[in-house]
């Protein structure tokens, strides 16, 4: 049988959520034929032992050093065998069926990648979508996300948006284009690879959907802990797309953010 879809989960010390994930998938893929991947970034918490105990069926993957999200990812599309791929994070549960994605794929070429609504441990609304980097949002990484009042309040009126990034928990796009893009760019570790990914697909003119209609409940998510990651994740970003006098004033700007940003994280 052809294999429509191939779920590609990197893990990390995932054990606690694996279950969870792992059953949600079976659940709400039934109707659809499919594979499941799992990459292991070395692990110590018995995550292959439990999968390969629970879930033969896995393709499971072990290596013996943290590539990361990005490279993690990389490594097991090359072994993907759908003509869809769902990039999924292992502390998430998916909650609805996805054929209105594969629909949607298959009716408009134009669609280059989707993600659908992230709701947090209390199944309340997460924002998963932004806006590219630019001088504005360089200065308060807040107004990323500002993509209207719909979006702010998590009140949808349309099946579909039209946006710039998508967050990488859940990203699903055709192996064409993952390939097409040469998949994540691998001089991120974590953080900011997932908007750096929807750049490129905007780089060859496809287009990036949000549909809130479907959900997943994604665990751990982001805490201010994080934000030295997610400085270094836009520098990265920002050397390689932007140029002249652009880079350099984006550059300063986002110095402005990263500076006061450590000033309040010492009160």
């Amino acid at each position: 049988m052809e294999i429509q879809l191939s779920v590609i989960i990197v893990n990390y010390n995932g054990l606690r959520f694996l279950k969870d994930c792992l059953d949600s998938l079976i659940d709400k893929l039934n109707t659809i034929s499919y594979e499941i991947i799992i990459l292991d970034n070395d692990s110590k918490d018995k995550s292959c032992s439990f999968i390969k105990e629970n879930y033969p069926m896995i393709n499971l993957i072990e290596s013996k050093i943290n590539y990361g999200f990005g490279k993690g990812n990389n490594e097991a599309v090359k072994q993907a065998k759908g003509k869809y791929i769902l990039l999924f994070n292992n502390d998430t549960i998916l909650l609805d069926k996805l054929e209105p994605i594969i629909s949607l794929l298959e009716n408009d070429k134009s669609m280059g990648v989707v993600g659908i609504n992230m709701l947090n441990t209390n199944q309340e609304y997460i924002p998963a979508a932004g806006n590219f980097p630019n001088l504005r949002n360089m200065f308060q990484f807040q107004k990323l996300l500002d993509l209207g009042i719909e979006f702010k309040k998590g009140k949808f009126s349309k099946d579909y948006y039209e946006v710039g990034w998508l967050a990488g928990s859940f990203l699903f796009l055709s192996k064409e284009t993952y390939i097409k893009i040469k998949g994540f760019d691998e001089d991120y570790f974590m953080y900011v690879e997932d908007v750096d990914f929807c750049k490129k697909i905007e780089d060859i003119g496809l287009k990036r959907i949000f549909m809130p209609n479907l959900s997943y409940i994604h665990f751990v998510g982001f805490n201010k802990k994080k934000n030295p990651m997610l400085v270094m994740g836009y520098k990265i970003y920002i050397k390689k797309h932007f140029k002249g006098i652009a880079l350099i004033l984006i550059s300063i700007a986002l110095s402005i953010n990263s500076f006061v940003k450590s000033i309040k994280s010492r009160f």
